[in-house]
């Protein structure tokens, strides 16, 4: 059995106010993307890697792919107009190449600190349940609005957790899913864990970390920078 991350960098980045996109910004004289692509480079029972990219930044990626001697890395396909497009066809170019047991792990390429343990753990968690969705448990007061601007409504917050990447699926249960989805009008589900649910499947949970993070604005990059500064930390190896 095979383990193929799929690595979803087709977005834009509106939200960072950057003429680069994000997971093209340098850190530390490194692009955002290349961390990503290490973790799952480095960990043992990664066997490949794709990547669903904007367009326009192909050969960008490749020269990276390059530079930094990616191995790992098979295919690039073409990113999508939202984040369902991209994964739809990461997982269709992945079906293509892969038996239907393998497993493909989603992972945002602006989740640069995935760590191996995260990796290890949707691995196992999906052999044994059929799929995995990297969670946190939300430790903050939450608050339900309808207009953003004032509450009056407060919601119990340990029947909630937060969603991280990876998501990892079998690639059978993947193209079922996408291709279900495309039958019934769904496009714009925003994640795979969303996209099960919003099609009638369980979800199940596999542990995620607060050090997991998802850049997408300027104050995640200061955070990104400073956890770099811990490399030395074990769980970083």
């Amino acid at each position: 059995m095979s383990n193929i991350a799929l690595l979803i960098a087709g977005g834009t980045g509106v939200r960072m106010h950057q003429d680069i996109p994000k997971q093209f910004l340098s850190v530390n004289d490194k692009p955002v993307i290349v961390y990503t692509m290490e973790a799952f480079q480095n960990h043992p029972e990664i066997d490949a890697i794709y990547i669903a990219c904007l367009h326009g930044w192909q050969n960008m990626l490749q020269a990276y792919i390059k530079q930094f001697g990616l191995t790992k890395v098979k295919k690039i396909v073409k990113g999508g107009e939202n984040g369902q497009a991209s994964i739809r066809n990461g997982v269709f170019a992945i079906a293509k190449d892969y038996e239907y047991d393998d497993l493909i792990l989603v992972h945002d390429a602006i989740r640069p600190m995935v760590s191996a343990d995260i990796i290890s753990d949707n691995i196992v968690k999906c052999k044994q349940h059929g799929n995995a969705v990297t969670v946190i448990p939300c430790m903050e007061a939450m608050l339900k609005s309808e207009d953003e601007y004032q509450s009056e409504e407060s919601i119990l917050r340990n029947c909630l957790f937060r969603a991280q990447t990876p998501q990892t699926i079998c690639v059978k249960e993947a193209v079922s899913l996408h291709e279900e989805a495309l039958a019934k009008g769904i496009i714009n589900s925003v994640a795979t864990c969303t996209l099960l649910l919003e099609l009638g499947r369980k979800v199940y949970f596999a542990k995620g970390s607060e050090l997991n993070i998802k850049i997408t604005t300027t104050d995640d990059i200061t955070i990104f920078k400073a956890l770099l500064s811990m490399q030395s930390s074990t769980w970083l190896k």
